[in-house]
């Protein structure tokens, strides 16, 4: 089964880290954030990825093309011919990986249709997004998606809450505080998507202002066709500035709850 990864948006909200690479690629700690996700799913025997590119593409294509010069020390010695030697060989990975250029302006929706021609003649395909990460089980989502035969998966997560919390009695005291909060009640999309390929063909299109996240998965829950995988384990996006440092200082730590691989 393959995996789609959304890596074309301009992440604007986060362009004090890098204004001159997409969000996919901003790191934690060696790597792109894109190489964390796609570890999450190699992890759990899913190598076959789509990258859906789009604003400046180009720089995640010459992170792949140049991928074991980019995760490895190496030694180039200039007076032979391809005289290039890696030094890193546990950096090696049984990778996939189709890029594909959906466009700078195109909206999720119209990405995901833009790929339908690579997905081969599987009935199913993942999907996420290339800014998030999670301890998911990606086999168990999976099993989950094929048990119950409807359209679409989505993964149902409690976001952190950007502010603080109080709870208060009528007199106005504070009975309990928590400085960041998880939602307690109500579920997002967080991304860690299953799909039938006949969703495209149902509610997608390749115009390229169609949004995945508005009419066409709101008609496919109307429809009875998408069902949530509730996921009540660690989930974080990196959007911010500050997610970023905080994502950053839990793998420096090592405390990554994300890094299911060995």
């Amino acid at each position: 089964m393959k995996t789609v990864i959304l890596c074309g948006g301009m992440g604007t909200r986060i362009r004090d880290v890098n204004e001159n690479m997409p969000k996919p690629m901003i790191p934690i700690g060696r790597q792109p954030i894109l190489w964390h996700i796609m570890k999450i799913y190699s992890a759990a025997g899913f190598n076959d990825f789509i990258l859906c590119l789009g604003y400046k593409g180009q720089v995640i294509k010459d992170f792949f093309f140049n991928y074991y010069a980019m995760v490895n020390d190496c030694t180039v010695d200039l007076s032979k011919p391809n005289g290039v030697i890696f030094h890193d060989g546990n950096m090696r990975e049984e990778w996939k990986i189709t890029l594909a250029d959906t466009g700078v302006d195109t909206m999720t929706g119209a990405r995901v249709a833009r790929i339908k021609k690579y997905l081969d003649d599987d009935d199913n395909f993942m999907l996420t997004y290339g800014d998030g990460l999670a301890d998911i089980g990606i086999k168990t989502l999976v099993e989950f998606h094929k048990s119950h035969g409807k359209m679409v998966t989505v993964t149902g997560v409690h976001p952190a809450g950007r502010f603080g919390e109080m709870e208060l009695s009528k007199d106005g005291c504070v009975r309990a505080f928590a400085e960041k909060p998880q939602v307690s009640e109500g579920r997002i999309n967080g991304g860690f998507l299953v799909m039938r390929r006949e969703f495209i063909d149902r509610y997608l299109s390749e115009e390229p202002g169609l949004i995945l996240e508005q009419s066409p998965l709101s008609q496919c829950a109307k429809d009875g066709e998408l069902v949530s995988f509730n996921h009540d384990g660690f989930w974080q996006p990196m959007d911010t500035y500050r997610e970023y440092q905080m994502l950053n200082k839990l793998w420096t730590e090592g405390n990554a709850p994300w890094k299911v691989w060995a």
